[in-house]
């Protein structure tokens, strides 16, 4: 069976990266196997190695989704999450970790003390007192320094957690070199199956999501969550700095491999992609 594998990776990298189209290779692979006088018991191993190829490929597939989530979570509130909060609790550090939250817990506590004035002026009939104010101001101070506390304590969690869980996935990646090429021939087949027309609304649907016209707003939403996921400081330089160039290699590498590669596999589906993109 691991022979048969192999061999099936070998025949699907050499039609990918071979001069002739995949589709004139397949053509005539498919009127050969007809003639064959042996093509039904063929066709019958070609089947169970297909469904072979598929069960260990969707098993794999879902182990490296599945473990490092498990492994963050699990982590997360066993391991890392009671160490974490005791040390905060006993040497109680500062409440930011970083000058973005400050900004924010600031920012937040300067809309809520306007909110305050903006009633006491819209009802002066109530005669807040001064004292009054302050209090709920007060209140709102201490609410947001726990907030922005347990925010801190949060992201070196999930700094730690995902450091465990990045090691997981590449520990997995490492020990799974055989059902790695299992999957890859397995998505070539998918991909490289798919019709022309699916290709090329493929390849527009990925390209404008990641390197188009809209995708800077996406690309500056995503690093600011993960920036705040780990406690680091939302610095505007640095996503700006990412999102002008990181599309930019994005766009380039794509290209390299549709001029590489795909134009080789499928010259029409290159065509049909221009056509549309047009």
């Amino acid at each position: 069976m691991k022979y048969w594998n192999l061999k099936r990776n070998n025949q699907s990298t050499s039609e990918k990266v071979g001069p002739i189209p995949r589709s004139i290779t397949n053509t005539f692979e498919k009127f050969r196997k007809e003639l064959d006088p042996n093509g039904e018991s063929e066709a019958i191993e070609e089947f169970r190695l297909s469904r072979h190829q598929t069960i260990t490929s969707v098993k794999y597939i879902l182990l490296l989704l599945i473990s490092p989530v498990l492994v963050n979570q699990a982590s997360k509130f066993f391991v890392f999450g009671p160490c974490i909060d005791y040390l905060w609790n006993q040497e109680q550090p500062k409440i930011f970790i970083n000058s973005s939250q400050e900004e924010r817990a600031f920012a937040e506590l300067q809309r809520f003390e306007e909110k305050i004035h903006f009633e006491v002026l819209l009802n002066p009939s109530e005669n807040i007192s001064y004292e009054i104010i302050e209090k709920r101001v007060q209140l709102k101070a201490r609410e947001l320094g726990e907030y922005y506390a347990n925010e801190s304590a949060n992201a070196v969690k999930n700094l730690l957690s995902d450091i465990l869980s990045i090691a997981v996935f590449i520990l997995l990646m490492i020990t799974g070199q055989r059902q790695i090429s299992i999957v890859k021939s397995f998505l070539n087949e998918i991909i490289y199956g798919l019709s022309d027309t699916a290709k090329a609304f493929l390849i527009i649907l990925f390209t404008d999501m990641f390197v188009g016209f809209h995708s800077p707003h996406g690309w500056e939403v995503i690093i600011e969550v993960i920036l705040r996921h780990l406690g680091l400081p939302e610095s505007r330089d640095f996503i700006f700095l990412f999102i002008s160039t990181f599309p930019v290699i994005l766009d380039t590498i794509f290209k390299y491999w549709i001029f590489r590669y795909l134009n080789q596999v499928s010259p029409s589906a290159v065509a049909t992609y221009h056509n549309m993109n047009e």
